[in-house]
């Protein structure tokens, strides 16, 4: 009986504390795939990020005492199960023979346990139990390698650990898959702080965004959204619409035919077909922010964007906007934030509290020049696929010294970003 009372109340501890304190977050996927290989939370709030496996459970609290134990590879460590009550196993790939060390830590960073072992290459794996509630990191290290894990006890021992070396297998791992439960992976969070989380799932991936107020789990809806050219974009859903969040980078056509990629600012202007450039003629400007395309690119009934997608409208921009706040506002929760390119102007500096993650990817005028704000980093103008009626094309821009999108017709030989829409 009093067993049983110290673990009710061990677990009222841990249940409170995670819920006071701290929020537990898993991931479920649905749509054209319902298995998550990992995902990318960004706190875009605190400008940090971290990757874990998609079955893993987030923990968001505070971290205080052992942030010199967040770095460190978790694809060779398991911990399992995971939380636990008597015991655990961990298990590790240790890439050669030699001593590695095996150290826990409680949740204040103090060392509670520490010895070191003669281990072979392959996985390895050790019983640890007499662990008492609460929380505890684990760190592995040798020579070579050093693995870091974290592992929450709903147990009864007093807080003094053992070790027991079970058995060395190169092929452990893969044998006791099926009995790894989840890990738990802790990220410094703060009341109130926007998460951008990434789930990926093969070539899919998909956005959400996210200010925590209670533990839950967050369901990533799967699209396909890839190009001819076998680029596979992030996709975000805001109110009801569903676009891309990266700028287009498609070659082709959707049937397959190439664009012209044309760096002279003379051929440029007199164009009167489809083209595409990077900017200033830079590839790592093209892969990074996308390509610039002219609107007869856009036009084009062969279609540039991927299967399914097309080139937002400029009724289906106002859509974006309305549902932002309007164009006066839309502009700042539009673009991207943590990025050096839109810091010129710290009132206007973006938030991305959309999820739309807009780049300053600058653009090119229609006579073939670059964009010329100092610089030259400031600006993106996104096409619309709407005529203006006095043969303009209707296009948006964001700007790095306003919080608005920037709505005004150009020329078809302007060179600009593409975001598709669903």
């Amino acid at each position: 009986m009093n067993k049983f009372a110290l673990f009710i109340g061990c677990l009222g501890f841990i249940i409170n504390s995670l819920q006071a304190q701290s929020y537990r977050i898993n991931f479920k996927g649905t749509g054209v795939s319902t298995t998550i290989d990992s995902v990318k939370v960004e706190n875009i709030t605190q400008c940090k990020s971290m990757e874990f496996e998609g079955t893993d459970t987030l923990l968001l609290g505070p971290t205080e005492g052992i942030n010199d134990l967040n770095a460190g590879d978790h694809e060779s460590l398991s911990i399992y199960p995971n939380p636990i009550m008597f015991y655990s196993n961990i298990e590790f790939e240790s890439l050669k023979s030699g001593n590695a060390s095996i150290e826990i830590f409680d949740e204040m960073g103090r060392v509670i346990f520490i010895a070191q072992y003669e281990v072979q290459p392959g996985y390895n794996r050790f019983l640890v139990t007499g662990l008492g509630c609460g929380l505890y990191f684990i760190q592995v290290k040798s020579k070579s390698y050093s693995y870091n894990g974290k592992l929450l006890s709903n147990g009864i021992g007093k807080g003094s650990p053992e070790i027991t070396f079970l058995n060395e297998n190169k092929c452990l791992r893969n044998s006791l898959a099926v009995n790894r439960t989840t890990s738990i992976v802790q990220m410094q969070y703060n009341a109130g702080d926007m998460l951008k989380i990434t789930g990926i799932s093969g070539i899919y991936k998909t956005i959400v965004m996210l200010v925590p107020s209670s533990s839950q789990t967050v369901t990533f809806t799967f699209v396909a959204c890839s190009d001819v050219d076998h680029n596979n974009y992030a996709v975000v859903q805001i109110s009801t619409q569903t676009w891309m969040e990266e700028n287009l980078k498609t070659t082709k056509y959707l049937d397959g035919s190439p664009i012209p990629n044309v760096s002279d600012s003379a051929t440029w202007t007199n164009l009167t077909t489809g083209a595409y450039c990077n900017y200033h003629n830079d590839t790592l400007e093209g892969a990074t922010y996308g390509h610039l395309y002219n609107y007869y690119a856009v036009g084009d009934a062969r279609n540039l964007c991927p299967a399914g997608w097309h080139v937002a409208s400029d009724s289906e921009w106002r859509v974006l906007e309305n549902f932002l706040g309007d164009s006066v506002v839309a502009g700042q929760k539009m673009k991207e934030n943590c990025s050096t390119r839109w810091e010129y102007n710290d009132t206007t500096w973006g938030t991305n509290t959309s999820g739309f993650t807009g780049l300053c990817a600058n653009y090119r005028n229609s006579t073939g020049s670059w964009s010329m704000a100092p610089d030259n980093n400031h600006d993106s103008n996104f096409w619309s696929s709407t005529v203006d009626v006095t043969s303009f094309i209707w296009f948006r821009g964001l700007r790095w010294c306003y919080n608005d999108v920037f709505r005004a017709p150009a020329l078809s030989t302007s060179g600009f970003s593409v975001r598709c829409v669903k």
